[in-house]
């Protein structure tokens, strides 16, 4: 009896975090990248945009890095803008080097408390925010992402 207790509060806990997650998702954000450029989602209203939390220690983060670019090349200019999140870095230097050896192309922003209050909670890297030309939310995607996957969305969300 006492198990099942448990098992049911950490479902519980586990529904209300998921909740948490999408509730606080932002419709608007102000972050300052690596160069000092503001990136703010109103900037790139027609523009699908995806907000992607990592960190340099993360495999499934290391394997998405070219499939981001990837798509960021060659759609920047048309229709896409991906801005990186690190989090759990020890210095910026540990981040801007990671950055300059994954050859990554689209903005950095160092993550903290201020940007997942402005973008939305996760405690699971990499997690993945998709806006559409709107800028509404449609997607909240924890865990690895392919370039295929989120052309996926975009095709299906036109």
């Amino acid at each position: 009896m006492l198990h099942k207790k448990t098992l049911l509060r950490s479902l519980f806990v586990a529904i209300l975090l998921s909740i948490c997650t999408l509730t606080y998702a932002a419709t608007s954000f102000n972050l300052k990248d690596m160069s000092g450029k503001k990136q703010t989602l109103s900037q790139y209203k027609g523009k699908w945009v995806i907000v992607n939390y990592w960190a340099t220690w993360c495999p499934p983060c290391l394997e998405e890095v070219p499939d981001l670019v990837a798509l960021y090349d060659s759609r920047k200019n048309k229709d896409v803008m991906i801005i990186g999140v690190a989090f759990d870095y020890q210095t910026a230097k540990e981040v801007s080097d990671y950055v300059n050896d994954m050859l990554i192309s689209y903005p950095i922003v160092l993550g903290d408390d201020d940007a997942m209050k402005q973008i939305g909670f996760s405690d699971v890297l990499p997690t993945s925010y998709i806006y559409n030309p709107h800028g509404d939310l449609v997607k909240t995607k924890h865990g690895k992402v392919t370039k295929q996957y989120l052309e996926a969305i975009m095709a299906h969300d036109k």
